[in-house]
């Protein structure tokens, strides 16, 4: 629960409703184009300030110059080496990384601890900064503006996890305008990545290597979506194949590379050094899950959710849900301390209810049962630390909130500021770079390992070894600790 507001809709002014046609800087052909390149980088000077106040830049300021300098490097080699670039880490645990119009681009924390090297970084900004010089956003704003909508941020590596607002304009953009969108976008900005590794020493192989990373992504994902009864997520979703199976992947990395698969620079050692003690999964700014229970050190805060739900620290929000996802339980900030918890209920749920005053764990708290939307609700209002929170359930039907009422209450009733226990003991994972001893086996290490019962898997993920591999005597490995 980062408590940041989320990236709007990018709403192009009026002057850019105009359309030309302007020759594309990689391709040399005429694109249907709504803005100039000045406009262009002024759509992505405004949005970055959106970026920074959603995401957050990931406080480290070694590794953002690490990362920035790969960057520039490749800015300067690619076809629009007169732009400003801006590569920045953004402190989210999501899988992603994705760019603004006019050079401004992003990876996430997240991100970071699944690739092995400073090549597979290389990839990932390179293949970002194919977007911006082919100005793929340029020409989806452009078409979305036609169409009459609203165009968002786009240019995602991971394009299937585009953020809420990128969803909403992606797709009401739809027909013929954008039909050839999407794999041939992905394709050319991989075959750029690759041409720009090469430009500057790097492995162009390291493109299909990182795509790789986002395939075994999915792949695992699907393994603990098994177990934990869900749909699977999509990660690099225009491969149907795994990247080493597909053809026209390799085709156009080799086109753009011309290089054996073990010529040009990896730099392993340095890239892992840098991400050594970076934090793995959501920061301490954001709010961290164990067993079960939410923790916010910076708030002051915890609650406990149902055992073997599903819980999401979302921006604005933390939420779980049941296996069969007919239940859901939410905390998020109602705002500043406003009346008596009682008011701040009633104004909460849409009018006067029956509301019952309490305290929870010594806090001043309201309680209430009711419908919203005709869906059964129970809901709460805490106050703490002069914020009040909300804190509630809510079920697709009357049988599933009867079943799930105690869990419900259970958790409201869960909310208390963190003791001085929980405060010394309830820490975020940190990602650590270790040398594998003589024999070290991924079960062994997970033996120890915070990461659940999918450790196993996860770790070979991690270290570049799914679904199967094994250290060897030396290695150096990641680990979670």
């Amino acid at each position: 629960m980062h408590f940041r507001v989320p990236v709007s809709l990018i709403v192009l002014p009026a002057a850019l409703l105009l359309a030309n046609c302007a020759q594309n800087p990689v391709s040399g052909h005429a694109n249907f184009v709504t803005m100039s390149e000045s406009q262009e980088v002024q759509v992505g000077r405004e949005e970055d300030v959106k970026v920074r106040q959603e995401y957050g830049v990931f406080d480290d300021k070694p590794l953002q110059k690490y990362v920035n300098d790969v960057g520039q490097r490749l800015g300067k080699a690619s076809h629009r080496p007169g732009l400003q670039y801006s590569y920045v880490v953004v402190d989210s645990p999501e899988i992603n990384a994705f760019a603004l119009p006019g050079g401004y681009i992003y990876i996430t924390r997240g991100i970071l601890a699944y690739l092995n090297s400073e090549a597979e970084l290389a990839a990932v900004l390179g293949h970002e900064t194919g977007h911006v010089t082919a100005r793929h956003s340029v020409q989806q704003m452009s078409a979305s503006t036609a169409a009459g909508v609203g165009a968002a941020l786009i240019g995602v590596f991971v394009p299937v996890l585009r953020n809420q607002a990128g969803d909403a304009a992606i797709n009401a953009l739809g027909g013929a305008l954008l039909s050839g969108y999407g794999r041939e976008h992905e394709l050319e900005a991989d075959k750029l990545g690759a041409e720009y590794l090469l430009r500057t020493g790097y492995n162009p192989q390291a493109m299909i290597k990182v795509i790789g990373v986002l395939k075994n992504q999915e792949l695992f994902d699907a393994e603990v979506a098994k177990s934990e009864g869900r749909q699977p997520r999509s990660y690099h979703g225009v491969f149907a194949s795994h990247p080493d199976a597909d053809k026209r992947l390799h085709e156009v990395v080799g086109e753009a590379g011309k290089l054996a698969a073990g010529s040009g620079r990896v730099n392993s050692e340095e890239f892992l050094r840098m991400i050594d003690k970076v934090p793995f999964g959501y920061s301490e700014s954001q709010g961290f899950i164990r067993n079960g229970s939410f923790y916010h050190r910076e708030l002051g805060l915890s609650l406990k959710f149902p055992e073997n739900w599903r819980i999401a620290n979302q921006t604005d929000r933390v939420a779980a849900s049941n296996r069969s996802d007919d239940v859901m339980i939410e905390m998020r900030l109602a705002g500043r301390v406003q009346g008596t918890p009682a008011e701040m209920l009633r104004k909460a749920v849409g009018g006067a209810r029956e509301v019952t005053s309490t305290t929870i764990n010594g806090l001043e708290a309201a309680l209430t049962t009711t419908s919203i939307k005709g869906l059964p609700t129970r809901a709460a209002v805490v106050f703490f630390d002069k914020r009040a929170y909300m804190v509630g359930g809510q079920a697709k039907t009357p049988a599933a909130m009867q079943a799930a009422l105690p869990l419900i209450n259970a958790t409201i009733m869960s909310f208390h500021a963190m003791t001085d226990t929980e405060r010394n003991s309830m820490r975020p994972l940190t990602l650590r770079i270790i040398n594998a001893a003589p024999g070290a086996s991924f079960a062994e290490l997970a033996r120890s390992s915070p990461l659940g019962k999918n450790a196993v898997s996860h770790l070979r993920l991690l270290n570049g070894l799914y679904p199967n591999g094994e250290p060897v005597a030396g290695q150096a490995l990641k680990i979670v600790e």
